[in-house]
């Protein structure tokens, strides 16, 4: 079995050299770092991750911790913070909760037994008190907590507001909201006060209609988005919290005989690929979900290093315009 001396002869540096390639300490050239790896997979050479934590108290692993993987905008958001972490030789550990508390804490113990680098949180649940003691960082992704040691959020006011100025430039007088759940409290909720002031400030008629946990949990809103257009059938334009409902707005409206965007216009949020994939494609608010993914784990590895990191970023969101409106 290969060692560290051996991968170092083979690519004519030093021990030292090639542990910190390996470790991701200091500065390493790209023509050093690829001569490294060269070496490696010539010898098969797998480094020791358990004496590697040993000696350095942590290891380039980062937890991520989500309430979905089946949702659209959590599937594009770990794809993306797997990307950004494999280019800084960093891997990840996934964790899925399925929205239970007691998952929650179980997987932050798993992961500060396994001496992660860092956690990126998405729960809107998990109670974080005692986690703080680990003294390991914790970023939160839509989600501020302030014993959490960094935030990372878009600007969900500008994202309602673009939607609901959307809406009514297209004509629509009769406005409905799709907002998050009722039970917890996140940063997403801002979504429905920026279209509120919009829709006042334009003297236009609106209703907000929450979600239910169980409906989010079950991902299916079907029965609320029919009860919802046929309580009122005045509806002309209709902002959803994310593209997944959007989708099923245009489900029940084939159902029950609604053209979009003859009969209404629909808008949603997030902008993942499922905005582009129905018929007709979905006009939405784009979520920066790379930049977001990108920062959470800067971040991350930020903080672990020692280095001070914003306590709270706020990244922009902007209007994409397809064919539902």
């Amino acid at each position: 079995m290969a060692t560290l001396k051996d991968v170092a002869a083979e690519c004519g540096l030093t021990v030292t050299t090639v542990s910190r390639v390996l470790n991701n300490r200091g500065y390493i050239s790209d023509e050093t770092r690829k001569k490294v790896f060269a070496a490696m997979e010539k010898l098969n050479y797998k480094p020791n991750e358990v004496a590697r934590s040993l000696s350095k108290k942590t290891t380039n692993t980062i937890g991520v911790i989500v309430p979905h993987i089946r949702h659209p905008y959590f599937a594009d958001m770990i794809s993306n913070i797997e990307n950004a972490a494999s280019k800084e030789g960093y891997k990840i550990i996934l964790c899925n909760t399925k929205g239970r508390n007691n998952k929650e804490k179980e997987y932050l113990d798993m992961c500060t037994s396994n001496r992660v680098a860092g956690i990126i949180l998405f729960s809107a649940s998990v109670a974080v008190q005692e986690f703080t003691d680990s003294k390991i960082p914790l970023v939160t992704v839509e989600r501020f907590v302030e014993n959490g040691t960094a935030a990372v959020e878009c600007d969900n006011r500008e994202g309602g507001e673009l939607a609901a100025k959307h809406l009514i430039d297209r004509g629509c007088k009769h406005l409905l909201m799709i907002s998050g759940v009722t039970e917890s409290s996140m940063p997403a909720d801002d979504r429905a006060i920026g279209f509120e002031d919009v829709c006042k400030k334009n003297d236009v008629t609106y209703r907000i209609v929450s979600t239910s946990i169980g409906q989010y949990n079950s991902l299916d809103y079907h029965e609320l988005l029919q009860d919802a257009l046929q309580m009122d059938e005045r509806i002309d334009g209709i902002f959803t919290s994310s593209d997944l409902i959007a989708s099923q707005v245009l489900q029940v409206c084939t159902k029950i005989g609604r053209r979009v965007p003859e009969d209404l216009k629909l808008i949603g949020f997030d902008d993942v690929m499922i905005s582009q994939i129905t018929n007709p494609p979905i006009s939405t608010i784009h979520q920066p979900i790379k930049e977001m993914a990108e920062a959470a784990v800067d971040m991350v590895i930020a903080a672990s290093k020692g280095k001070t990191v914003p306590k709270r970023t706020l990244l922009p969101v902007s209007l994409v315009i397809r064919e539902s409106t």
